[in-house]
């Protein structure tokens, strides 16, 4: 199965319709399969004395609010409707991860294929029982969590009408220290629930989430942007658009590489044998009756006579022709 990667937009339009079609637009060109927005009523999410994670303080200031921050990042729900629209003509598919129960019940009006739970929704117990009556598949960030908090969250989703929950292994942090990224735990998670695992992103660069696909992850989500120096929360641990076209192209790659497993020569190496191995060969000049030994065989390039694996079959025997320095032995 083809790894699924996911274009996270998120809020990286800043507010903007027409800079979320042009998000649109570039993961699509980048070959993405899915680009992602966020939808939330600022109000409904967030309080007013709640302050900024710090690498939000770092990338917008320290002078406003988180609410006042994400209130500049909100769109309204018809802009959705617009931006799916679009998905569909150019052939991506829409995703957006709601973050409060209004955004649910709009949501699931769109159709979408499944839901994105972020990270730090699994300890919302209201918000994961809005999801999972919705009986949709569910994919899930796990970044800030520890493995009773991912399975509790499972249990309830499970409990309450949810087919399928896919993992994604997460460090919520921005941008994720490398020795932080810990991919391991894809592994712990996919035995520790017999579930599909993934990974989302938020390290610098596109080496990890290559890794990560490398070691089976089912989806890859990462973020991105039109330009690192936009103002705002998540533009400097995002990719540009060429970013994430070489991203999408070193999954790809990844994914060919893996293969079926099977150890066997490849259709591109088959030719490569006779040219590679060798073949028993006369040392020196050899005359028809001359008992064949140790000293006139040798072992050559090319491979296309008789294997080096049958010397002590061929060790003994005579010499049924008179044999040329390097020419191929016959029996």
């Amino acid at each position: 199965m083809s790894v699924y990667i996911i274009a996270e937009a998120g809020v990286n339009h800043n507010g903007s319709l027409e800079t979320a079609f042009a998000l649109v637009e570039k993961a699509q060109e980048a070959g993405a399969d899915c680009v992602k927005f966020q939808t939330f009523i600022s109000e409904n999410t967030i309080c007013h004395q709640a302050e900024k994670a710090p690498y939000q303080k770092e990338a917008t200031g320290g002078d406003v609010s988180q609410l006042d921050m994400v209130k500049k990042l909100e769109l309204p729900f018809e802009a959705f409707l617009k931006l799916r629209e679009r998905c569909n003509e150019i052939g991506i598919t829409f995703l957006s991860t709601p973050f409060d129960l209004d955004s649910i019940i709009f949501l699931d009006t769109l159709d979408m294929p499944f839901w994105k739970i972020p990270s730090g929704e699994i300890t919302n117990l209201p918000y994961l029982l809005a999801i999972a009556r919705t009986n949709k598949p569910v994919v899930m960030s796990t970044g800030m969590c520890e493995m009773e908090e991912i399975r509790t969250a499972i249990d309830v989703l499970k409990a309450n009408g949810t087919p399928k929950v896919t993992l994604l292994h997460c460090n919520t942090e921005y941008p994720t220290p490398f020795s932080d990224a810990n991919l391991r735990a894809m592994e712990t998670m996919r035995s520790s629930f017999n579930v599909e695992v993934g990974y989302s992103d938020h390290t610098p660069g596109i080496e990890i989430p290559i890794a990560a696909a490398a070691l089976g992850a089912s989806i890859i989500e990462k973020h991105f942007t039109l330009d690192k120096n936009m103002e705002g929360p998540d533009h400097r641990a995002s990719l540009e658009p060429q970013e994430l076209k070489a991203l999408v192209e070193g999954v790809r790659h990844v994914e060919a590489a893996l293969g079926d497993g099977v150890k066997r020569p490849s259709p591109s190496e088959q030719k490569n044998i006779d040219v590679a191995r060798k073949s028993i060969v006369a040392r020196c000049a050899i005359q028809r009756g001359e008992v064949l030994t140790e000293k006139n065989l040798a072992a050559k390039r090319p491979g296309s006579g008789i294997s080096p694996m049958r010397w002590f079959e061929v060790l003994g025997t005579q010499a049924v022709r008179d044999f040329a320095a390097d020419e191929l032995i016959e029996l």
